[in-house]
């Protein structure tokens, strides 16, 4: 079978992407630098699937150790892109590590490749390439302009989505398929992995399930008062074991020659938007954990609603999320309580 490389292979949706590709046969070769992941993380791989994936320690912008890895698995047929500072707060505060370690990494990534004859390539990529669409392009399809980004970390995946399809352009042999996706949320239904990020969480549902698992006093919700029903701001949460399978989808796509296209563009997300507020009702139901939250002012660069129009990759993926949003949070519960040894 394919042996893929998956940057970014211990973090949160690279981890259960490596599951889901190591559970359809597929030899794997993580990169992680580990700035926001555990190593740990391979031990819950292996329990999972039965068997582990190679694993190498390096920085994607460690060029020289990346041209040596590509040398080392000479067999590498496709590269996942995951590796990436994306905190949206956090890159409004430090923009040059944004822009030095998101762009950097990606243009070694695509040297590299072309230099070993690697030809397929994967890239994590989101819907903040969108900005605040307009209500014409509310849900949003792959038509929806792209608008100026709103954070740093924002135009990163802007830059680097024309950085790839530049690249693609003066190359005939390089292929792209890049995946614009939403708010992804949840764990794997074993409990064996999740979303672990080191020190304090940026993305809603770990800050929820810390918060419910008393490890935060309280939870912030950043604004009431958007135009939206509850005033919180709406995003299609989209479960995370669904997106990883989105990403094995591409890699059989690109690996058969199916695509029409020398980069492809797909948008994933589950087709609603639910927000905040409801996230936290949801949870509170499923779990029947209490949960402190208090709603404090808006939080610099967050958009006030977007869901995705996902067609395109229903049809031509041939992939679908459809996981009830109570099953998702139960599973990211069950994490939390499994990582805490709460019974």
């Amino acid at each position: 079978m394919a042996r893929i490389l998956v940057t970014g292979g211990t973090g949160y949706i690279g981890s259960h992407t490596v599951v889901c590709l190591m559970e359809q046969g597929y030899d794997v070769v993580i990169v992680d630098n580990l700035s926001n992941s555990n190593v740990e993380v391979l031990d819950g791989i292996e329990r999972i699937v039965g068997r582990r994936p190679d694993f190498e320690n390096i920085d994607c912008l460690d060029y020289t150790n990346m041209d040596r890895l590509f040398a080392r698995y000479s067999d590498i047929e496709a590269v996942i892109h995951f590796a990436a500072s994306k905190a949206v707060g956090e890159s409004v505060e430090k923009p040059l590590l944004y822009y030095r370690n998101n762009l950097g990494s990606l243009i070694n990534l695509l040297e590299l490749m072309m230099a070993h004859g690697v030809k397929n390539i994967v890239f994590s990529s989101s819907c903040t390439v969108y900005g605040q669409p307009d209500a014409n392009h509310l849900p949003v399809d792959e038509t929806a302009p792209i608008q100026k980004a709103l954070s740093p970390y924002g135009n990163t995946k802007q830059v680097n989505e024309e950085i790839i399809q530049d690249t693609c352009h003066s190359n005939a042999n390089l292929h792209a398929t890049i995946l614009r996706y939403f708010n992804p949320i949840g764990a794997h239904p074993s409990a064996e992995i999740g979303e672990l990020p080191n020190g304090i969480p940026n993305n809603l549902l770990p800050f929820v399930t810390q918060t419910a698992a008393g490890l935060r006093e309280c939870l912030r919700v950043f604004g009431d008062d958007y135009n939206t029903p509850d005033g919180s701001c709406i995003r299609d949460y989209i479960y995370v074991m669904d997106l990883a399978k989105a990403h094995v989808k591409a890699v059989e796509r690109m690996l058969s020659g199916a695509p029409t296209e020398q980069v492809e563009i797909f948008n994933l997300g589950t087709g609603r938007g639910l927000s905040v507020l409801e996230i936290l009702r949801t949870f509170i139901k499923v779990t029947g954990v209490h949960l402190k939250y208090e709603i404090v002012g808006r939080r610099e660069g967050d958009i006030e609603q977007v869901w995705a129009k996902p067609d395109k990759a229903n049809t031509v993926l041939g992939w679908k999320a459809d996981t009830p949003v109570e099953e998702v949070l139960m599973s990211a519960w069950n994490w939390e309580k499994k990582l805490r040894g709460i019974e």
